[in-house]
């Protein structure tokens, strides 16, 4: 590979790095070329990027980058792919599907919103990450719901209140 090769594919993974929160390193060398385009396709359904790298590019993009991925730097060795995604169990919740008729790929390390995650025993507790949508959505139901409560019973309240007016209002008649 010639040197400006090199120096564009850096530069596409330093992009890549910059706008990805949450990406997977995972070892699929193994996987012969149908199961690997079969991986590829399920990656796909998933909305999840796998690009194949060189290790040496891809320290070489994570030093270009402005966030510290010195943690990940133990996983890149071997055969490394890189699994780009929105969601940060996504890669982990696909990985374990695909599993279930192979033994790989096996998940190096993985990078969820500035938390570094290293070896393959850390698939199951990555598959239970919510997104950041995902606790978004579960803060504004806890947030909604004490007020619900108080709307709920001051309605219901002001209904026995005007019950008891009205019944008072008939005996003192």
């Amino acid at each position: 590979m010639r040197k400006e090769e090199k120096k564009v594919l850096i530069e596409s993974l330093t992009q890549q790095l910059k706008e990805n929160n949450n990406f997977y390193l995972t070892d699929i060398s193994t996987l012969n070329a149908e199961a690997t385009s079969k991986l590829r396709r399920l990656s796909f359904k998933s909305n999840i990027k796998i690009t194949v790298v060189k290790n040496t590019l891809l320290k070489k993009a994570m030093e270009n980058v402005e966030k510290d991925f010195s943690g990940l730097y133990v996983a890149v060795k071997g055969q490394t792919a890189v699994m780009f995604s929105e969601a940060g169990n996504a890669p982990a919740l696909m990985i374990k599907d695909y599993r279930k008729k192979s033994a790989y790929p096996i998940l190096k390390a993985a990078y969820i919103e500035e938390t570094v995650y290293l070896g393959d025993d850390q698939i199951d507790f990555l598959i239970s990450i919510k997104s950041k949508n995902e606790l978004v959505a579960d803060l504004i139901a806890l947030l909604q719901s004490p007020a619900k409560n108080v709307i709920s019973a001051l309605q219901s309240g002001g209904q026995k209140l005007s019950g008891i007016l009205e019944t008072l209002s008939e005996k003192g008649n």
